[in-house]
């Protein structure tokens, strides 16, 4: 039997069915799908089917040393064991194995992990390596005539990433969770690509607030014809020499020259996977789910291969038998005009040998596939057009008009030939005509003004922005840059798209960088790439690379023991910040998040015992304080992130509450509502809304007689009500806020029950 093992298990199906000219038969081994034709059988992964961790008794965080982690053991552990099973069952009636999975530094260890998990059941296989770089039937038929060997050192410099990745991770952010006093779900994550990447967002962050606008100003005038003139200087520093210049303003403009010429904006280069992630984030995408709709379409057999840093066609695609592909596709005027055309590529600057660039290999009607897969798809089509169009050429004017002593200027484009732009209208610009003009034409002045502005701080990175600068340092590679962002994002590092660093990120960062700043430089990251490049070429050897990163880990961690006192209280200080959510209404004090002796959240005043105000949050997901703050109350709005999830903005926590509360009394209030309220849907679809009913004492006491929602959680009636008020809990942020203990002995109440309580009250709200 020919065992043949792909990626993930779509590729698998596809190249089955590719392969057998056919419908496979499809088979359950071990409870995973394989296909079976002939005397073959193709499975597919998950990608990676075993990881890479510490024994079990490395778990601990607090009895192991940090620096133990440096050189400790590393054993591989099963992730897929469903997978490894079915490959160790086909693996004993296999004669022969073809790794098929995706072609690059990743794919080949992925590959090579299910190899040896097949090799130790059945050792004498004959293995080879199939590579492609779409999955269609002209170039897998063409992968599988020509197969290759398995390329180990690439694997091995996958292999060497994954550990080297996992022991600074580890090291690190067990140092700085541990020494902060930030662990369980709060911990602190500290990463070899992930903080420096983060340093860059926190680094333009400090640039944009230290940055002091220079006020300057720009003269226009508006004369006949529709003409409107800039002075010649563009930005004037000095008001006075603005003054200057007006006062010596004619009622005239005489033009003194005009210069026509062409201009040629060339075609775009094709895209690489950094190029593509900038284009699609222009567009509305993030990276992450950028480059998952783009895996979803090669898979399908719609684009090549998305992970490329390949900007130059390679000889093999036939251009113009592609493009002719979709001239029955919702693009067919677009490839008739292309075909009639030169159809000469552009070529960008790098050209590897492993993938072409990103192109589309299929048409497919729109109605195929959802919006957002569309839209990418499109963007891809759209692209590889572009890069086979002509140039788009502009007749530009340059226009010199005199208002008295003092020279103008205008300039005016208008489109000659569309070219590529006619194909790709992302890149947005417009025509500006300026009207028919003779040197020395004389132009009554209509009027004049003039614009007083500020230079402007440095922009934010966006994530397609913050892609390429990551490429250009050498952070990350163009397989894991987008996982990197998608982290930040994750572990409520940076907020927003520009990104926007966290208190959390500030606290992180300046500590390192005061302490341990090669944690925060793309130099070491930069040298550790560049040795698992060389594993790849025969030029290093895995073993040495890792030893190598061992050492600097173990410099590094010379310099945060050294400074560990300083550290610790720099983070502590830092971190606090990130937690106050705005100033108690009551007392003046800090309104601080808080987690309960059982896990619960709530936000609570840094005043207790003396002030009780509380207010609950959700139980689940991050809470990120943002920079909004809320007019009425002055609390900053909270944004909740939840892994896998959009991030819920639940704005002001106390607005929140109350419309909770708003919407609850609505629904006692109306029978109907209420019989519509099983399962309790009104509090789920006031999106979790948490906040304190009123500050004051009599509103207290005004709520406590309503019930103040009490009564809407489940085991509390009015006799329990009683006592509850009795014992000072008016409100659900009261109970949320009480220790059980404490209010078991007033109420006579067991604890048990009380705590219930606040986890359905916190759960509820």
């Amino acid at each position: 039997m020919h065992l043949i093992i792909a990626e993930k298990h779509d590729a698998a199906k596809r190249i089955a069915e590719i392969l057998a000219g056919s419908k496979p038969r499809s088979q359950r081994i071990a409870g995973v799908e394989v296909f079976r034709f002939d005397d073959k059988v193709v499975v597919g992964l998950s990608g990676h089917i075993v990881g890479v961790d510490y024994p079990p008794g490395y778990n601990s965080w607090q009895k192991v040393d940090c620096r133990d982690l440096i050189r400790a053991e590393i054993v591989v552990r099963p992730i897929q064991e469903k997978i490894i099973s079915a490959l160790e069952r086909l693996g004993r009636e296999a004669d022969s194995i073809t790794i098929a999975t995706d072609f690059d530094r990743e794919g080949e260890l992925i590959g090579v992990e299910a190899l040896k998990i097949v090799q130790k059941v059945n050792p004498n296989l004959h293995v080879d390596r199939v590579r492609y770089s779409a999955i269609v039937r002209e170039e897998i038929q063409k992968a599988f005539q020509k197969r290759g060997d398995v390329d180990y050192e690439l694997a091995a410099s996958g292999e060497a990433r994954q550990i080297i990745d996992l022991v600074w991770g580890a090291a690190l952010t067990r140092y700085i969770s541990l020494t902060s006093g930030r662990l369980g779900k709060e911990f602190l994550s500290v990463g070899r690509v992930q903080s420096p990447t983060l340093a860059l967002i926190v680094d333009r962050e400090r640039e944009i607030s230290a940055f002091v606008p220079k006020p300057y100003w720009e003269i226009y005038v508006d004369l006949e014809k529709q003409l409107t003139v800039q002075h010649a200087k563009g930005r004037i520093w000095k008001k006075d020499e603005v003054d200057g210049i007006v006062s010596r303003l004619g009622p005239l403009g005489i033009v003194r020259s005009i210069e026509t010429k062409p201009r040629v904006d060339k075609p775009p280069a094709p895209f690489d996977t950094t190029s593509f992630i900038a284009a699609a984030s222009s567009i509305g995408f993030s990276a992450a789910n950028a480059m998952h709709i783009a895996e979803w379409l090669y898979t399908n057999g719609f684009i090549s291969y998305p992970r490329t840093d390949n900007t130059v066609y390679p000889p093999s695609i036939d251009l113009k038998a592609l493009t002719s592909l979709f001239l029955d596709s919702a693009f067919s005027e677009e490839a008739r005009l292309l075909l009639q055309g030169k159809m000469q590529p552009t070529r960008g600057k790098r050209s590897t040998t492993d993938h072409p660039p990103i192109y589309p290999t299929a048409p497919v009607d729109k109605s195929a596939l959802k919006e957002e897969q569309w839209r990418i798809y499109e963007l891809v089509v759209r692209r590889f057009f572009a890069t086979l169009a002509e140039e788009c050429i502009w007749e530009a004017t340059s226009l010199k008009v005199d208002v008295g002593p003092e020279p103008f200027r205008a300039s005016g484009a208008r489109l000659i030939q569309a070219g590529w732009r006619y194909y790709y209208p992302y890149s947005k610009t417009e025509e500006h005509i300026l009207p028919r003009l003779e040197k020395g034409e004389r132009l009554k002045v209509l009027g004049r003004r003039v614009d007083s502005k500020e230079t402007q701080p440095p922009a934010r990175y966006g994530q397609g922005k913050l892609i390429k600068l990551m490429d250009e340092l050498g952070l990350g590679t163009k397989s894991t840059r987008h996982d990197i962002i998608s982290k930040l994002y994750a572990r409520a590092y940076v907020q927003g798209n520009p990104m926007r660093p966290t208190n959390t990120a500030y606290a992180v960062i300046d500590t390192l960088q005061k302490y341990a700043p090669t944690i925060t430089k793309p130099e070491m990251t930069q040298t550790l790439e560049k040795d698992m490049t060389l594993i790849s070429e025969k030029k290093a050897r895995e073993d040495d690379v890792i030893e190598e990163s061992r050492v600097m880990l173990t410099s590094v961690f010379d310099e945060l023991i050294s400074n560990q006192e300083g550290i610790g209280q720099s983070l502590r200080d830092g971190l606090r910040t990130d937690k106050i959510v705005g100033t108690c209404e009551k007392c003046s004090s800090d309104l601080i998040i808080r987690r309960g002796h059982r896990g619960s959240r709530f936000i609570g005043c840094s005043g207790y015992p003396q002030c009780r105000f509380t207010l609950p949050l959700p139980r689940s997901g991050s809470v990120v304080v943002t920079d909004r703050v809320c007019e009425q109350h002055g609390m900053n709005h909270i944004r909740i992130i939840n892994k896998g999830k959009r991030p819920w903005d639940l704005g002001c926590p106390h607005c929140n509450f109350l419309e909770w509360q708003a919407k609850k009394a609505g629904d006692k209030a109306d029978p109907a509502a209420g019989e519509k309220k099983a399962a309790r849907p009104a509090a789920k679809k006031a999106k979790k809304p948490a906040g304190k009913v009123t500050a004051t004492q009599s509103g207290k006491k005004a709520a406590a007689e309503s019930g103040d929602g009490l009564v809407n959680v489940p085991g509390i009636g009015p006799k329990t009500l009683k006592k509850l008020t009795l014992a000072g809990i008016m409100t659900v942020p009261d109970l949320v806020g009480a220790e059980a203990g404490s209010l078991a002995e007033k109420t006579g109440i067991s604890a048990k029950k009380i705590m219930a309580w606040q986890s359905a009250a916190i759960a509820e709200s």
